[in-house]
């Protein structure tokens, strides 16, 4: 627990002289009390006499409890996520075609996508970017669930791999005002070496056009990046150096790699190409972001990555001030105390 006003905690060093004022009054008392026999004493000995300070204790208490609200007391809850946006970024590459995940993996993740838009809060915007020697907005952010599940079915299998476009074609979807250069971005030709080897984007010639200011990675809470690639670069920007724009601008970049992590074979044109996986790539991007990877190498484990994701989604811990509660809590106490004085006593003590 933590407290936003943690210098008023001094006065709870008020708690001390209310019990030393107390046991004062209760000595005084003692002194006052002469006993004339042993009955009198059996009966200031008994329950009765200890029930006597079971209302100034509850008073102590509520007068304790209401010095910790003054203070403004914070705890994480548990507390329904503010995150309003979803960008899927999903690898559409040929080598989706792989059948090391049953049907396929392109299939695999079409049905586990629309598994997990169909779970999300229906408050949720979710919006679809597709990557492969490029990237593309397939579906604007929408709520309409009917949108994104046929823009999942629209799904077309490309060549290359361009993960960073990816990322940076997300970015420009969740800040369309931020003057992103899309065309920078993406690589210059099919399997050309020019995009092979693309520079740094912070290299890139004008790749922002208005300048903004850097906040802490992970700290933008209205949106986040759900990136999903069963492979490695092969064209485009630097993919963590798309990262970098993205903890830049406090948007988490969850990863899921998904396939064998030993890579697959895939045919294409007659020829078998062996599909690579850059697994520590992924982890790279997730920790620069400070989001999380995660490894699915079968339909079900993907599936099981996406219900983790939405419940990471619906619900997050947030440090929330709890100083009404605290408030509410002493008035009960209050109210206790000054009920069972009078119940018992016909008095307030």
């Amino acid at each position: 627990m933590k407290f936003l006003w943690p210098m008023y905690l001094w006065l709870l060093l008020l708690i001390p002289l209310l019990v030393g004022g107390y046991l004062l009054l209760l000595r005084r008392h003692r002194r006052a009390v002469r006993f004339s026999d042993l009955g009198l004493v059996k009966e200031a000995l008994s329950g009765r006499q200890f029930r006597r300070h079971i209302p100034p204790l509850l008073f102590l208490l509520a007068m304790l409890v209401m010095l910790l609200a003054v203070s403004r007391p914070t705890a994480l809850i548990t507390l329904p996520s503010n995150q309003r946006t979803i960008i899927m970024a999903i690898d559409v590459s040929l080598s989706m075609r792989a059948s090391d995940v049953q049907p396929s993996r392109i299939v695999a993740a079409q049905t586990a996508a629309k598994a997990f838009i169909q779970d999300l809060p229906t408050d949720m915007r979710v919006g679809i970017v597709t990557f492969a020697g490029t990237a593309s907005v397939a579906q604007a952010p929408t709520q309409n669930r009917e949108d994104l599940i046929a823009a999942i079915d629209r799904f077309d299998l490309q060549r290359h791999t361009a993960i960073g476009s990816g990322i940076i074609v997300s970015l420009a979807t969740l800040f369309p005002d931020a003057g992103f250069d899309i065309e920078s971005a993406m690589p210059r030709g099919p399997g050309s070496r020019a995009a092979t080897r693309s520079a740094p984007i912070e290299s890139a010639p004008k790749a922002e056009k208005k300048a903004f200011t850097p906040v802490a990675p992970g700290s933008y809470s209205s949106a986040a990046i759900v990136l999903l690639t069963d492979g490695r670069r092969t064209t485009g920007p630097l993919p963590v150096d798309a990262a970098r724009m993205a903890a830049d601008r406090g948007v988490r970049v969850f990863t899921v790699g998904f396939g064998s992590a030993a890579g697959a074979s895939v045919n294409t044109d007659g020829y078998s190409m062996f599909m690579a996986f850059d697994e520590e790539t992924l982890k790279i991007i997730a920790d620069v972001t400070r989001a999380e990877y995660f490894h699915a190498s079968s339909a079900e484990g993907l599936k099981k990555v996406y219900d983790t994701l939405n419940n990471k989604f619906s619900m997050e811990k947030t440090e929330t001030e709890v100083s009404a509660l605290f408030a509410a809590f002493a008035a009960l106490l209050a109210l206790a105390a000054g009920l069972l004085s009078l119940l018992w006593y016909h008095r307030v003590d």
